[in-house]
């Protein structure tokens, strides 16, 4: 079956970085495009990233110049490089795959000093 585990969240300090992992299992991962969302307490889900299975990009206003997504297609994971964090980028982060759509667990990152 499919399946999406994330990991690389904690706390980090203002202006630091982390990289979140998202290993996936259970489909063809080359052939789909990823996604990372994120929710923070009190919001709606966002959609924070994507990359197609060539290999393109977009990026929510939010976080373009800072995140990084990207993919290893030979270790069915996908990748969100995270720079220059923000308290306002606090959430739980989570990693999908659509048609049909499947969710990671999520993993935390907390931005605080």
């Amino acid at each position: 079956q499919v399946q999406l585990v994330e990991s690389g969240g904690g706390l980090v300090q203002p202006g630091g970085s982390l990289r979140l992992s998202c290993a996936a299992s259970g489909f063809p991962f080359s052939f789909y495009s990823m996604y990372w969302y994120r929710e923070a307490p009190g919001t709606e889900r966002e959609l924070v990233a994507s990359i197609s299975r060539s290999s393109i990009t977009n990026y929510a206003d939010s976080v373009k110049g800072r995140f990084t997504i990207s993919r290893d297609n030979a270790k069915n994971t996908v990748y969100l490089q995270m720079n220059s964090l923000k308290p306002d980028d606090t959430a739980v982060y989570y990693c999908k795959k659509s048609s049909p759509d499947y969710w990671g667990q999520g993993t935390q990152v907390t931005v605080s000093s």
